[in-house]
Parts: C-alpha cells; sequence; structure tokens
C-alpha cells in the first residue's frame, strides 16, 4: 500500500509541469535593433544575449526539491541569416542611400507601422516623384517580406508577423536620424 501511494505521489509530482510557451519578444527586438542598425547605418554591434538560466551559488539561500514543478523555455534565438532574410536585408541596405536624402528634406516619413510614405512631392520634377514612390514601394514590400520571413525561419505562428513589425516600427523610428518625419499613434507627423 504504502509503494502505490508513494508511485502516485511521484507520478503527480512529476505530471505537475507547466510549459510556458510564449512570442519571443526581447529575442525580436535584438533582431530588430541588428537588422536596422545593419541595413540603415549605425554602428554594428553583435547582439547581446542575456543570461539564460540562474546560477546557484552556496552563499544563496536555496532550497532544492527533488521535483520540478515548472519547466521554462530557454529564451529563443532568432534566425535572422538564412538565405531569403540575408537577400531581403541586403535589398534594403542598397535601397537605403537612395531613401536618405529624401527622408533628410522631409519628403518620405516613417508611419506609425514603420514602413514609410512619401509625405509630399512638392519641389520635386515628375521623374524624381516616380522615383520616389518606387523606392518607397520597394522598401515597403521587402520590409513586409522580411517580418513574414522572420516568421516563417523562426517557427513563429502567422498570426504574430504584426507583432514581429510592430517590433520593428518602434526600432526603425528609434534610429532615425534626428530631423527626419515620423508619424506618432494618432497620425500626425513630427520631426524626430
Amino acid at each position: 500500500m504504502l509503494k502505490k501511494v508513494c508511485f502516485i505521489i511521484v507520478f503527480l509530482l512529476s505530471a505537475c509541469v507547466t510549459v510556458n510557451i510564449y512570442f519571443p519578444a526581447a529575442a525580436v527586438e535584438r533582431a530588430a535593433d541588428q537588422i536596422v542598425k545593419e541595413t540603415w547605418g549605425g554602428p554594428s554591434e553583435p547582439v547581446k544575449q542575456e543570461p539564460q538560466s540562474r546560477i546557484f551559488t552556496p552563499d544563496a539561500p536555496t532550497v532544492i526539491i527533488g521535483y520540478v514543478n515548472e519547466a521554462h523555455a530557454q529564451e529563443a534565438d532568432i534566425n535572422v541569416s538564412n538565405p531569403a532574410i540575408r537577400a531581403l536585408k541586403d535589398s534594403i541596405k542598397k535601397r537605403s542611400e537612395s531613401i536618405k536624402p529624401y527622408m533628410d528634406k522631409g519628403i518620405v516619413g516613417i508611419t506609425r507601422d514603420g514602413l514609410l510614405t512619401v509625405r509630399t512631392s512638392e519641389g520635386l520634377s515628375l521623374k524624381e516623384r516616380a522615383e520616389v514612390q518606387q523606392l518607397v514601394a520597394a522598401e515597403n514590400r521587402d520590409r513586409e517580406a522580411l517580418y513574414a520571413e522572420i516568421a516563417k525561419a523562426n517557427d513563429i505562428a502567422r498570426e504574430s508577423v504584426p507583432k514581429i513589425k510592430a517590433i520593428f516600427a518602434k526600432s526603425w523610428v528609434e534610429q532615425a536620424r534626428p530631423g527626419w518625419y515620423i508619424q506618432d499613434a494618432q497620425g500626425n507627423w513630427r520631426k524626430k
């Protein structure tokens, strides 16, 4: 009888494992910051990893129990280096030098969702208007494709692509040059 009770207790304790599955926002944020720096300039720094686990030292008061009551997923390591992602990053990087002069003049701005838009075409020739429209359209296509590819490469649900886009939007805005136009949450434009 005692064996049976012990077996049931051990079984129930070992069955009490909680697995936390969540969107790896912190890892996506680090990847977004790095990609924006790589593609639009700024010092390129390696992605910093935060400590993944707690280390118990002899000095720390700890209680060790013989069963696991919760399982923690290790912080996700976001893959941003497959061939499709590299091609999109290269395309964005090559185009950036053509778009930046229009951003410096206030013609192109960063929308609240992290995409680009032509704010005004004042002072542009017909040829320049067509060029800036093509640049902005190509940039936005590549950014959207990048977010979808990051989700695909990391087995992140397609429904989470808007979360990835929002994280990237924050990074595009934070790393924008002073003087560039940024759209706020209400849709108003302001200079950074």
